[in-house]
């Protein structure tokens, strides 16, 4: 007969529970170095300019107005941030970085604009002490796209968005959870007429900040339209 008598040893079901416990430790170790990679991070797809000026925006007063986005830039070129979340204090310390650029914007005559995807409450007025440009309301979330990306709460054990946190706790940035958070958003600088986009920054997980200097050194690629260049 099978001898079970090994059942009654209790190393043996110390040994079964250090391996569970070893097997579990080591897949979620797995997990936490997979979800630190780039390997399961949405790639993002170039926005063309033809897409970007065909989308719709509108202005946020009391008589709102929808217009092509194109009008933000045609004339003299933008920067323009798709905010994330206006409540989020990344968003938040991400606005308060681009709106360090303002005076050196206007000295070279370029708007700094920001698009947000929803009106929640108070959030977009709460967001514009941060923010030194003018905010306009994208509802089909299109500067999201050409294909929207979504970081779920895989973000949450993700090294670099706790380092983000950190950096903007640091800074005294403070926000809240309310509206959409999860699809991802970016900074673009855009030359006037038909120069096109000169730098296009996708955020690849909550708190990804463009560098300023790389934004200055677009801005300064722009070049002015000329009555001539207006009509080609």
């Amino acid at each position: 007969m099978f001898d079970m008598s090994f059942l009654q040893d209790a190393s043996f079901f110390t040994m079964g529970m250090w391996s569970i416990g070893a097997g579990a430790l080591g897949a979620a170790g797995l997990a936490l170095l997979l979800a630190n990679t780039d390997v399961f991070l949405s790639k993002p797809r170039k926005a063309e300019l033809e897409y970007l000026e065909d989308i719709d925006l509108k202005t946020l007063g009391k008589e709102s107005r929808t217009f092509k986005a194109k009008e933000l830039w045609e004339k003299n070129g933008a920067v323009i941030m798709a905010v994330r979340r206006p409540g989020c204090f990344l968003c938040r310390a991400e606005a308060a970085d681009l709106s360090s650029l303002k005076p050196k914007l206007d000295e070279l005559g370029v708007p700094l604009y920001a698009v947000v995807k929803e009106q929640v409450k108070a959030e977009v007025t709460d967001f514009q002490p941060y923010f030194k440009g003018e905010i306009f309301l994208d509802e089909k979330k299109k500067f999201y796209g050409p294909e929207r990306r979504k970081m779920m709460f895989m973000g949450l054990i993700r090294l670099g968005v706790w380092y983000n946190s950190f950096r903007a706790w640091i800074g005294g940035f403070s926000g809240n959870l309310e509206g959409e958070g999860f699809i991802l958003g970016g900074v673009f600088v855009i030359g006037p007429g038909k120069q096109g986009v000169l730098l296009e920054h996708r955020e690849k997980e909550f708190g990804d900040k463009v560098n300023p200097l790389s934004v200055l050194e677009a801005v300064k690629k722009i070049k002015p339209q000329t009555p001539a260049s207006g009509k080609s």
